[in-house]
């Protein structure tokens, strides 16, 4: 019984061996001469200016929830596309349909300037 789970340890071991082995390698061949410059905190090209515990405007938040939102909703397009022929006329009104609410949903938040950043 035990020789049966040979496989999966060698399996496991390999699995395990192989990153480490990848960084041990990778560390060993790496230059390392860290200095100021290389060291500093680095986002989208601006320097630093505050602490990272600055507070965010809520239209921060807005965004990002609506973003969340249409990327989630717009995922049901793949199903879709992939029986699109297998579904026939109905499938696709009710694709329109649902297409049809994001628009509609999209122009308002649009509207209602909650795209706008400033």
């Amino acid at each position: 019984m035990p020789q049966n789970y040979i496989p999966i340890f060698l399996f496991m071991l390999v699995a395990l061996a192989i990153p480490v082995v990848t960084l041990v390698i990778a560390k060993a061949v790496r230059p390392d001469n860290p200095h100021a410059t290389k060291l500093m905190p680095y986002e989208c090209g601006i320097d630093p200016v505050d602490t990272a515990r600055a507070r965010y405007t809520v239209r921060f938040y807005i965004v990002a929830i609506l973003f969340v939102v249409f990327d989630v909703e717009t995922i049901f397009l793949f199903p879709w596309a992939v029986q699109f022929k297998m579904l026939g006329w109905f499938g696709f009104v009710e694709m329109m349909v649902f297409l049809a609410i994001l628009v509609v949903g999209y122009v308002w938040i649009w509207k209602k300037g909650a795209l706008e950043w400033v």
